[in-house]
């Protein structure tokens, strides 16, 4: 009895040892999880997954949905003809290609009707819960999609998947330049992030083509949505978007019809779209022109851009490194990227083998790469310094601009090359690239704009909207009012200059000089 009473003692102390080891593992991690560098770290870690789910899942569908309603369609005519009615196979055939252009370009369609109201929802409610909403709405159409067997089951989960797209994409980007407010250190999370959009996007049509070929329809869409199970759980844990303690004096973001007016903004927009356009021109079209010209077999169709993965990911490394060094060349590396992916777009159907059409593949995506991670930190800085530095709707205008070229491909570029030909398509995507290129010298002095105190009495020409204005407001006063009755030239206020900043006179803002003047001496260095 004795040594059983010890065994049973022995065996409740080491429990209890390893539960405290275990509490204080807890604690240490939650100590860890509060430190705001890691934490920081944890968030673009969950914002890239999600990135990456997104664009595997707007790819994943092309090696599979073809040949899943091809045979749909098989079984039906199968059943028909038991029946004794048939239809015209060549009408049938020709339906079929719109109804895939369609089901393709639907989930481009609805994000781009979707993100004006999604920037504005985010504006005001944070990052946080928009990105768990749309990591929701996609679990949710992509489990559709793992169960669906008709058309209009598979339309609706693509839709669905737009919606989800609108809000995790554009939260996602937005939370990454708000944690980033370091030029550099936004450029290189932003380089991370297009990173993980260039490998869900390249990397998917074979992944998905792979386990549809030998584990069915369901398991690559199942795979996903567990991905994107854990990733909302990490939203869920590591954010805690229903804490109540995220941004709740957040200011008014700038309205979304003021950005997209913007002329610095409207040329970035304009740039991404025109950028993107090769790529999703030619995802839609390129299978059959390989097939008619150079006999290409299904696996080289199926990994015709993964090689294009490594050079965009080089130039996501080079430009987030040119930018460190030369930040007022950002305009630069964009119009260099546009005449790369113009020339790279017109030679692609001079190719007469698989291994001479990666090469211009491969200039199509490093220049998207550089246009990509050049510009879209320029839209956050244009924000800073023109604008409230709230993020979200102006990368859901980033957002409608990549939704523009995509909406546009699986329905435009199937009639152009039916109505022109192949060849006419490519030299006009590389025509509109290099054309577009010197519109990006209007963005040659953004470098150039300082730091400003005010957000909406200087640089908005608004009221105060809200309690939050009006107390932020007034501290500036005070402290500008201080700092000049006892002419002290320290910048120590507290106040974070990385947010909002005031463009110089040159930039056509001549109202402001005078009030410029007298803050540039406590405001802080000029940005570089």
């Amino acid at each position: 009895m004795n040594a059983e009473a010890g065994s049973a003692g022995g065996l409740a102390r080491s429990a209890a040892d390893k539960l405290s080891e275990m509490g204080e593992r807890t604690k240490q991690l939650s100590a860890a999880m509060r430190d705001p560098q890691r934490q920081r770290r944890i968030i673009l870690v969950i914002v890239c997954v999600a990135l990456l789910l997104d664009n595997m899942l707007y790819m994943v569908i092309v090696p599979i949905i073809p040949d899943y309603l091809a045979d749909l369609e098989n079984e039906q005519a199968e059943l028909e003809h038991a029946n004794g009615t048939s239809s015209g196979a060549s009408g049938k055939s020709g339906n079929l290609d719109i109804q895939i252009g369609v089901l393709f370009a639907s989930k481009a369609i609805l994000q781009l009707l979707v993100n004006p109201l999604s920037g504005t929802f985010i504006d005001r409610v944070g990052y946080d819960v928009p990105l768990l909403i749309g990591l929701t709405v996609m679990f949710l159409s992509t489990c559709i999609f793992a169960f669906g067997e008709n058309y209009a089951t598979l339309f609706f989960a693509r839709s669905l998947q737009g919606l989800g797209s609108a809000f995790a994409d554009t939260s996602g980007l937005a939370m990454i330049a708000d944690k980033y407010t370091e030029e550099a250190e936004r450029s290189r999370a932003l380089g991370i992030a297009l990173a993980f959009i260039s490998f869900g996007s390249l990397v998917a049509p074979p992944f998905g083509g792979v386990l549809y070929e030998f584990a069915g329809k369901r398991v690559p869409f199942l795979v996903l949505a567990f991905v994107c199970l854990v990733d909302g759980f990490l939203v869920l844990v590591v954010i805690r978007p229903f804490s109540g303690g995220t941004r709740p004096n957040m200011p008014v973001g700038t309205p979304i019809y003021r950005l997209m007016v913007d002329p610095y903004i409207a040329v970035v927009a304009g740039a991404l779209t025109v950028c993107n356009i090769p790529l999703a021109f030619l995802e839609p079209t390129i299978a059959n022109w390989m097939e008619s010209t150079m006999h290409s077999t299904q696996w080289q169709m199926g990994l015709t851009w993964l090689p294009a993965f490594f050079p965009h990911v080089l130039g996501v490394y080079i430009t987030v490194k040119l930018a460190a060094r030369h930040p007022n060349l950002q305009w630069f590396y964009g119009a260099l990227g546009m005449v790369i992916i113009g020339a790279s777009s017109c030679t692609v159907p001079a190719c007469k083998s698989f291994g001479q059409l990666i090469a211009p593949l491969c200039g199509i995506c490093f220049g998207i790469a550089l246009v990509d991670t050049a510009l879209l930190p320029t839209l956050a800085f244009l924000v800073d310094v023109r604008h409230v530095s709230v993020y979200g709707s102006v990368y859901a205008i980033a957002d409608i601009s990549y939704s523009v070229a995509y909406a546009m491909g699986p329905i435009v570029a199937g009639q152009i090359v039916h109505y022109l030909g192949f060849v006419q398509l490519n030299l006009g995507m590389g025509l509109v690239n290099v054309l577009y290129a010197p519109a990006l010298l209007l963005l040659r002095n953004v470098c150039q704009m300082r730091p400003s105190y005010s957000e909406r009495d200087t640089l908005l020409e608004e009221p105060p909207q809200g309690l939050y204005d009006t107390i932020r407001m007034e501290e500036r006063r005070a402290k500008k009012k201080k700092k000049k009755n006892q002419n002290d030239d320290d910048d120590g206020n507290g106040y974070n200059t990385a947010g909002n900043r005031l463009p110089v006179d040159e930039n056509g803002f001549d109202a402001f000089k005078s009030r410029r003047t007298q803050s540039e001496d406590s405001s802080g260095a000029e940005f570089t």
